[in-house]
């Protein structure tokens, strides 16, 4: 299953990689293209919602509220913000929809949870909700480049993928490093 998993990241690299570079040359990407760029996404979100949901289940309750040093992300608010990337930043960056989740107010709350159980729930959710956009979107609306919250510039649907997964996978090495600062073995590394 690991092996499995390694595997499908680095197809998603490898096909990345080949991929972005006729779509800068032509501005956009075929359809096939698309289509393969969303599956291995997909499958890379899940390796993902697997590790994150993994690491939050092994920090104990009491260090929710850890972090290294002040000015950085506590356990439970990077947990969040890939919830949150979940419900909203990957499916708007894709053309897909944003997760109701009240107003501005009641996803202030939400970014604010360290109940561990609460945590894991809206993970969990916000892993769905983006794989249930994803998984939504026709491949032929992904041809074209879009316009998307991290960048000044219209992107590619390869390179919305690989700034998106290297920005899952830089907090999932966050986490990674809290679980190790805190004498917490990574599930998956048992």
């Amino acid at each position: 299953m690991v092996l499995r998993k390694i595997v499908a990241t680095l197809s998603l690299a490898s096909l990345l990689c080949l991929a972005a570079t006729p779509a800068r040359a032509q501005d956009a990407v075929s359809k096939d293209t698309a289509a393969a760029v969303k599956a291995s996404f997909l499958n890379d979100l899940d390796a993902l919602r697997g590790k994150f949901v993994g690491l939050a289940e092994a920090f104990p309750q009491d260090k929710y509220t850890w972090r290294p040093m002040e000015g950085v992300r506590s356990v439970s608010e990077v947990l969040m913000l890939a919830a949150f990337e979940g419900y909203s930043f990957i499916p708007s960056s894709f053309g897909g929809k944003n997760a109701d989740l009240g107003g501005p107010q009641e996803a202030a709350k939400l970014r604010t949870l360290t109940d561990k159980a609460q945590v894991i729930e809206h993970l969990n959710k916000g892993f769905a909700h983006a794989k249930k956009e994803l998984e939504a979107l026709d491949p032929a609306t992904l041809t074209a480049k879009r316009k998307i919250m991290i960048s000044p510039n219209p992107l590619a649907v390869t390179d919305i993928a690989l700034g998106i997964g290297g920005d899952l996978h830089e907090h999932l090495g966050q986490m990674i490093a809290y679980a190790r600062m805190n004498h917490i073995v990574p599930p998956w590394s048992k």
